[in-house]
């Protein structure tokens, strides 16, 4: 699937990177913003219509390319992401299934068996029918009701007493610390920003057969410390350039330089490789955001 999302993003860089929203509308596909996305993103695989559709509007519409040809390449690198994802699938075991056969098991009501989405409506139509019946429970005569109310009353009072006495110990250095950290931790999140082009800004001219350093500046934005994490190559031209990069560790909110060596080609022409941070087994992080990549004319 990664390799697929790459000749995607490839593809849509030689088209001149239109927005998947202008791809959705202005350009014609037949496939929503997000589902063109979620196929160049390649975590996980797109159905081949909108793979098509992704294809058309840019390969056939944009660039010219002819539509036979361009739906039998692509369909051979679909078929290709999708013989690999069935076999990695089936690497991964069966321990879902029986629990699948399990929860199918059920037997409704009515004797019949009722699959994982009838027994869910059948659980909600149960509790809509207690909701709207709910337990008539008898009730103290009248004349009782004061002196239960008032002892009710006493008791949650006694109650509250005694829950502020306990936690009152509890109220003094802690207290700054506790709730803050457990706030923090629900709100915990990845992001990151792309700050500059430190050197080699897109459009710049190398000389054909030398060796350059180009460095992005990026910010963690997030609220997740960067460790273990490396910037990795999505595709091959002839420039060339490592695998990938380790990036060193990055506390939140702030700003790291990722410095990559590129060997310019030994013929002119343009150069574009796109790199996306991932962690020390390959899986891409940051999914929303779209790569970093260097431009550059060799010439």
């Amino acid at each position: 699937m990664a390799a697929l999302a790459s000749r995607l993003w490839e593809l849509k860089a030689e088209a001149g990177d239109p927005s998947f929203a202008e791809m959705s509308t202005r350009m014609g596909a037949a496939a929503s913003k997000s589902s063109l996305a979620a196929a160049a993103r390649g975590q996980v695989l797109p159905t081949w219509e909108t793979t098509w559709e992704f294809v058309r509007v840019l390969a056939v519409n944009r660039l010219g390319q002819d539509a036979e040809e361009a739906r039998r390449e692509w369909r051979a690198h679909w078929e290709r992401a999708a013989n690999a994802a069935a076999r990695s699938e089936t690497a991964e075991g069966r321990t879902g299934h029986d629990a699948t056969r399990t929860t199918e098991g059920r037997t409704g009501h009515d004797g019949t068996r009722a699959g994982p989405a009838e027994a869910r409506a059948g659980h909600i139509e149960r509790g809509v029918r207690m909701a709207e019946h709910p337990e008539r429970r008898p009730r103290p005569p009248l004349a009782r009701r004061p002196a239960v109310i008032a002892a009710v009353a006493t008791a949650a009072a006694a109650a509250g007493a005694a829950l502020f006495t306990w936690l009152a110990p509890l109220s003094g250095a802690d207290e700054s610390t506790a709730p803050g950290t457990t706030a923090r931790a629900a709100s915990s999140y990845d992001d990151s920003a792309f700050e500059q082009d430190v050197t080699h800004p897109d459009g710049t001219v190398v000389k054909t057969g030398t060796e350059f350093t180009k460095i992005w500046r990026i910010r963690n934005t997030g609220t997740i410390p960067w460790r273990g994490r490396y910037l990795t190559r999505l595709n091959d031209t002839p420039c060339r350039a490592p695998k990938r990069v380790e990036i060193r560790p990055v506390q939140p909110g702030e700003p790291v330089d990722i410095a990559v060596r590129v060997r310019a080609s030994d013929s002119p022409g343009r150069c574009k490789i796109y790199w996306k941070m991932t962690d020390e087994a390959g899986t891409q992080l940051l999914s929303a955001k779209k790569p970093i990549f260097l431009d550059v004319v060799v010439g």
